[in-house]
């Protein structure tokens, strides 16, 4: 490369008419060497394949002797021949069909290898030829296939052992005697072979010196007795046709040679100076990319130039991509930050507006409990969009995974369905219901529960909200290779136009629309059920005619639940009894939240103590010995909540303790019951489900 660099053109021309002359030489050379080489390694292939083909032919040859005596050997008639010796039925089924068999003998024997019966041509006058050996061998392998030598020449023998109609086998029962049948090779059978294999065939002792070396190709086929021993050899010769002498075309081959190499004379010249420079001023006038790729082929300097081009055009256009895409970024994250304002702002401008006209002394009771309902309804629609972008931003981090264990598929959505169509407007006219499956499922399939449930919910959630009348149904069935379960959720909703259908699954994308505008959400609730169906490892696809409704299909590998384990579907029902009066610590650092849960367990006329930190927890534990129940906090300062937890349940491990947490994802909620803890709450806290959870612990003393 640096010597093709620092060359002249003119230099490069002399080495190109160099480079020609000794080509001329090269290439006599190599084609009188390449001739011959290449007739030697002809005749090679020849000769192997002939011999391959030869021993194909050959088996082929004997292939109806062998098939005849495999049919003959597996006959009930012949087994009860080999014990009655029945003469008439072995002329009537076996000497008449003789001339159909086309060899020369038949003989039948017993175990004892004495004949019994026998059938030939009338010039074959041999008997009683087949060696004991022969017979013995016979008895292991079931069939043989050798040669012998008799006075009337060589002859090949084909043998099988006699069984019953049902051992075709011959693996189930015992022999009951021998069936031999031979053929003479003699003219017709030389004559028949060379027809299928288009050759000469003698006996190797009867070849003449005069076609020995000659430029024929031949394979000796070897004749063995039963013990392997050989008997004769017969050689197989066809002409190879081989024919290399073509001096013209070599002289040819020279003539084009050199009028090939007069025109590369002159295209290299133009090529290497000429053309280059032609290319290098079209890239300056107009930065043509097909014009740099030419160039770049070009060898030596003017190929490192079109190289220098590409780079400065491909960093070009990345940097236009880039830019591109920052301005796109910058734009989605806008309006993100817009919507996400406008979403937030929204139930926060009710629950601080309702909250100040609650602080109206002269308002009525009926307005008090309308304002508070609108202040609970703001606050969880606060809480969804929180728990969105925090499980968004889980996903991206990659800090969830899929948890599988076996799940009822109709149970699960039989719940979802139960759970769903209560919530449900009046004011919408729609009909929910599930879809007809007509394969059930045999057993539990191995899946997420919590994902998957959240997968549907999202979907039918919105199938809901844009539906105003007509129906929305969900279902499932299994696809026809067995290897996935497809579920649906269709709907007769307002539907989605075709430009939409492109981003709908984007993070932060909404249908804008006069009718989505009026519905709250960040959009994030179709890119989390994808992001599940990703970790499930299914696909998520939507169908929709816009104005006339929309179909959710997503799909989840069929797998089995192999694990045994016993069915408790019917759980016995526990009389909670209202408690009351109970001792309570509650371990809370927070000031609100303590007054917010003290406030709820004080309406049960609990006595409610307070720790501030988790050693606060454990000290207060180990002092006070009339304490009921614990609310733990998991984060606290000092000791966060599991360690006071594991603490405390070293020294009193009857103490009740149930955790309180503002995560609500399925991963803090499982590895809270793992550690022991007696049940969980979630922020924003809710009387009610405390009230019930106290009513269970105290009942059960533990959740499961």
């Amino acid at each position: 490369m640096k010597l093709t660099l620092k060359l002249t053109t003119y230099s490069k021309l002399v080495l190109l008419i160099i480079g020609i002359c000794s080509l001329f030489l090269m290439l006599f050379l190599s084609l009188y060497l390449y001739t011959v080489q290449q007739e030697d390694d002809v005749f090679k292939t020849n000769s192997n394949q002939y011999k391959s083909e030869i021993s194909r032919l050959f088996d082929f040859n004997s292939k109806m002797q062998i098939v005849t005596i495999n049919d003959l050997t597996y006959w009930d008639a012949l087994v009860n021949f080999a014990k009655s010796r029945d003469m008439a039925w072995y002329d009537s089924h076996i000497a008449n069909e003789f001339p159909t068999y086309e060899v020369d003998y038949i003989g039948v024997y017993n175990l004892e290898k004495v004949n019994i019966a026998k059938s030939s041509n009338a010039y074959f006058k041999s008997n009683n030829f087949i060696p004991i050996r022969a017979m013995m061998h016979l008895y292991k392998s079931k069939f043989s296939r050798f040669y012998l030598r008799v006075p009337e020449g060589v002859i090949e023998v084909f043998g099988g052992t006699i069984h019953a109609t049902n051992d075709p086998k011959k693996v189930k029962t015992n022999p009951s005697g021998y069936f031999f049948t031979a053929r003479l090779l003699d003219k017709q059978y030389f004559k028949n072979l060379e027809e299928i294999c288009s050759s000469k065939i003698q006996f190797l002792d009867k070849v003449g010196k005069d076609t020995i070396g000659n430029k024929k190709v031949s394979s000796v086929i070897k004749l063995r007795d039963a013990d392997n021993r050989v008997v004769a050899k017969l050689l197989f010769q066809r002409p190879s046709h081989l024919n290399f002498e073509k001096t013209k075309e070599l002289l040819l081959i020279i003539v084009i040679a050199t009028l090939i190499s007069l025109i590369a004379a002159i295209y290299y010249s133009r090529k290497w100076v000429y053309r280059p420079l032609r290319l290098i001023t079209t890239i300056l006038e107009s930065d043509r990319e097909i014009s740099i790729s030419l160039l770049k082929r070009e060898p030596g300097e003017f190929g490192y130039i079109g190289n220098l081009f590409e780079d400065h055009r491909r960093n070009r256009f990345q940097l236009e991509k880039s830019k591109e895409k920052a301005e796109e970024s910058d734009k989605l994250k806008s309006t993100f930050l817009a919507n996400l304002s406008h979403e937030i702002r929204t139930p926060m401008n009710a629950i601080i507006g309702f909250s100040d006209l609650l602080m109206d002394d002269k308002l009525d009771e009926e307005f008090k409990k309308k304002y508070l309902k609108i202040i609970n309804t703001s606050g969880k629609s606060l809480v969804s969009i929180i728990e969105d972008l925090i499980e968004m931003s889980k996903i991206d981090a990659k800090q969830i995974a899929p948890k599988f264990k076996g799940l009822n598929i109709e149970k699960c959505l039989n719940e979802l369905y139960n759970t769903l169509k209560v919530t449900i407007p009046d004011d919408k006219n729609i009909k929910f219901y599930q879809l007809e499956n007509s394969a059930k499922l045999p057993n539990d399939v191995l899946t997420d529960e919590i994902k998957l449930k959240q997968i549907i919910v999202n979907l039918l959630t919105n199938a809901i909200k844009f539906t105003d009348s007509g129906h929305v149904a969900f279902g499932y069935n299994i696809c026809p290779n067995n290897d996935f379960l497809e579920f649906r959720v269709e709907d007769t909703g307002i539907g989605i136009s075709e430009k939409d259908l492109k981003v709908i699954f984007d993070r932060f994308r909404r249908v804008e629309d006069d009718y989505s505008i009026s519905l709250s959400g960040l959009g994030l609730g179709l890119s989390i059920s994808k992001a599940y169906v990703e970790m499930l490892g299914g696909e998520i696809t939507v169908e929709s005619v816009f104005g006339g409704g929309s179909v959710f299909k997503f799909t989840i590998p069929l797998r089995y639940d192999e694990t045994a384990h016993e069915e408790n579907d019917t759980l016995p029902e526990i009389a909670y009894n209202e408690s009351e009066g109970k001792t309570i610590l509650v371990a809370e650092d927070d000031n609100i939240n303590f007054l917010l849960l003290k406030t709820i367990l004080e309406k049960k006329n609990h006595i409610v103590l307070r720790a501030k930190n988790g050693q606060e927890v454990v000290d207060i534990s180990a002092s006070e010995s009339n304490i009921d129940l614990i609310f733990m906090d998991i984060k606290m300062p000092v000791l966060d909540g599991y360690e006071a937890f594991e603490i405390i349940k070293k020294d009193n491990p009857d103490r009740i303790v149930i955790a309180q947490t503002a995560h609500s994802s399925s991963e803090v909620k499982e590895s809270i019951m793992k550690a022991g803890f007696s049940g969980y709450i979630t922020k924003p806290l809710d009387k009610e489900k405390i009230f019930e959870l106290i009513n269970q612990v105290f009942q059960n003393n533990s959740i499961t």
